[in-house]
């Protein structure tokens, strides 16, 4: 279980909540079967449909969320596809389990007009010249205009950003590669957020602070996606907004409006 659990992490690039999320799953699933198979000695290749279909039963019985349990039945097909890949086992019994139906939840999303109270906010702050100011508006801006999600945005390196082409390279789940548009807005933003970076990184010792990573603590180390994550909802929060709205409320709202209009309006 330890190899599968580095392979989501290093391999398909996982996010640790995810990768912490399986674990617990597929810890469960072990418990489960030493009771389904009454102590006696099971291995993987020798749980069928059946078991699968009770250990989903169980979860349900004992007030498991529809999303939890479709999730369990994920991590299983995803560690049977990664014993078949690694071990050879040729079966997965949880291929053709049928998952719960889910209810479609649309994500809170920011009108146009939230959108520019909440920039007007951000940049009256960055006016003070504080770097945490500065960096957020940056943070902000980049965020909305390429619709990164949070790790993208943590992983982001100052060698992914080209501000001459105004263009930005996210690396996604599985390590994939995309380029994506910044917008002027974001431009202006990361220039004036680099010349704050470098006032920080500057009277450092050698070997202090993160010199690849773009958005930096004011200690100089990467921003954690917790860390952006936090940023962002004390904006939403200071303007009162916080009910509902997620870090992924912006990547909505940027895909909201790219729907609405063709492009993006900022």
């Amino acid at each position: 279980m330890a190899e599968f659990l580095t392979f989501l992490a290093k391999e398909r690039n996982d996010s640790p909540h995810t990768v912490k999320a399986y674990g617990r799953d597929l810890a469960l699933f072990t418990v489960f079967c030493d009771e389904y198979y009454g102590g006696a000695a099971w291995t993987w290749a020798g749980v069928d449909r059946l078991a699968m279909r009770s250990f989903m039963g169980s979860l349900q019985r004992n007030g498991l969320a529809k999303r939890s349990v479709a999730r369990a039945v994920s991590a299983l097909r995803t560690f049977y596809r990664f014993l078949s890949g690694r071990r050879g086992l040729e079966v997965n019994p949880a291929r053709g389990v049928r998952l719960p139906r889910l209810e479609k939840r649309l994500p809170a999303f920011l009108d146009r007009s939230q959108v520019e109270e909440l920039f007007r906010f951000a940049e009256t702050l960055a006016q003070s010249g504080e770097f945490q100011g500065v960096r957020d508006l940056a943070l902000l801006e980049t965020l909305y205009a390429t619709g990164m999600r949070l790790s993208e945005l943590a992983g982001l390196n100052l060698a992914d950003v080209d501000l001459v082409s105004d263009q930005a390279k996210a690396r996604g789940k599985g390590k994939k590669e995309r380029l994506l548009p910044l917008g002027s807005y974001a431009v202006r933003a990361l220039r004036r957020y680099y010349r704050a970076r470098d006032q920080l990184l500057g009277p450092l010792p050698a070997g202090k602070g993160d010199r690849r990573a773009v958005f930096l603590s004011a200690r100089g180390a990467r921003l954690a996606p917790r860390s952006i994550q936090a940023i962002v909802r004390r904006y939403f929060a200071a303007l009162g907004r916080e009910r509902g709205l997620t870090t992924h409320s912006l990547r909505h709202s940027f895909a909201t409006h790219l729907l609405d209009a063709g492009a993006d309006l900022r």
